[in-house]
């Protein structure tokens, strides 16, 4: 296997991109060329704020061939078409490695409480796993990596038992998969996007769970339980409907919120209910109100 590497101004990456996808190379990807340095740029802020920027200085613009003679030949061609944009380039071998196993190395299972485990399917749950989700990742939010997911998960796992379940914005499904897991015996998940309805669906199936999927719209009535873990901005925009799916004396947990988030979450549900914060990780927090 051979890797192109080309460093160029950004203006000319997407075109650069583009040429080497024509000339059949296996993969295309784009970084900061500045990585790692003092001149590094970074695109993406916290949820909710604006990027810093709109666009690296210079990008490293990385293509994968099989022969060397593509690589060499791809390198000629773009060079030859956008050479005063590409400031250097350089071909070289790279070793053989099994992908699929090396992206499967970077999933380990997650420790959600001493007896809840989400377990990859690769991996053999640990011994001391009662309860074990198994999730792939996949085109959806939610392995069980993040803190707003852990979080929700470990309530779920030790608040749980048999009730009616919310879970919007679903993602993976992995929340609702949880619940189900844990006890509740009537569960929805819906999401905007069609491929975590998929997802959700999928991944029930493979837990041996039974769930109802589907778009917001499908959420009609009242529940025990309604979860969302999407973003404080929706959030606050979906107080009254959050709200308004949550039986009389069910709770409503929410997360996706940063620490310095929590006033402005406070005031927007005020009209409805009195949210309190259950618990913080990695500058992420959990609230959760009775109705």
């Amino acid at each position: 296997m051979f890797e192109l590497r080309l460093v160029c101004k950004q203006a000319a990456v997407d075109a650069v991109s583009d040429a080497l996808e024509a000339l059949d190379a296996l993969s295309v990807s784009v970084e900061d060329a500045d990585a790692g340095s003092e001149q590094e740029n970074a695109l993406f802020g916290e949820p909710g704020m604006p990027p810093p920027a709109q666009a690296w200085e210079q990008s490293l613009v990385t293509a994968l061939f099989e022969q060397e003679i593509q690589a060499q030949t791809a390198c000629t061609l773009v060079q030859g078409v956008h050479g005063a944009d590409i400031d250097r380039s350089l071909v070289r071998a790279v070793a053989d490695q099994d992908w699929v196993r090396l992206t499967q190395s970077q999933f380990a299972p997650v420790e959600i409480t001493p007896d809840f485990w989400v377990v990859p399917s690769w991996h053999q749950a640990p011994a001391q796993a009662r309860t074990v989700l198994r999730l792939d990742p996949g085109l959806a939010f939610g392995t069980g990596t993040h803190p707003t997911t852990r979080m929700c998960l470990r309530w779920i796992a030790t608040h749980m038992g048999q009730t009616s379940v919310l879970d919007y914005g679903c993602g993976s499904g992995i929340l609702a998969i949880g619940a189900a897991l844990c006890g509740a015996d009537d569960v929805l998940a819906v999401d905007i996007d069609p491929a975590a309805v998929e997802a959700s669906r999928d991944n029930a199936a493979s837990n041996g769970v039974r769930l109802e999927t589907g778009t917001p719209e499908r959420a009609q009535g009242r529940y025990a339980l309604v979860v969302a873990n999407i973003l404080a901005t929706p959030l606050k925009v979906l107080a009254p409907l959050l709200c308004a799916h949550v039986a009389p004396g069910g709770r409503l947990l929410l997360a996706g919120i940063l620490e310095r988030q929590s006033e402005e979450l406070i005031q927007a549900y005020a009209p409805y209910c009195t949210l309190e914060v259950l618990d913080s990780q990695e500058g992420w927090i959990l609230m959760s109100a009775t109705l």
